[in-house]
């Protein structure tokens, strides 16, 4: 049974639907997207756990082990070879 969906407003005013508990506004989303680095290439809801999660630098990602940022809400398998790839172009990788 699919989960209704409930009309929200963020801080700055803007209105959205979502049928999670995640909070975060589609229209901000969109206007705080990097325009560069390894966070300007992942979804909005990978980024903003790992921004929310005070993860913004490759070095800071690699201080973490895969499982641990699974378990991150807004974190996807999808997201993990796009992590993995950009640490790696730094000759970083995930922590052991």
């Amino acid at each position: 049974m699919a989960k209704e969906k409930s009309l929200r407003v963020c801080e700055k005013g803007h209105t959205f639907y979502k049928s999670s508990e995640c909070q975060s506004c589609p229209t901000c989303d969109k206007a705080n997207k990097p325009q560069s680095g390894f966070l300007s290439i992942l979804s909005s809801p990978a980024r903003n756990a790992l921004v929310h999660k005070g993860i913004d630098t490759l070095q800071e990602l690699s201080n973490y082990t895969e499982k641990e940022i699974l378990k991150l809400h807004g974190i996807g398998p999808a997201s993990l070879p796009i992590m993995r790839r950009s640490l790696q172009e730094e000759g970083l990788s995930f922590k052991e």
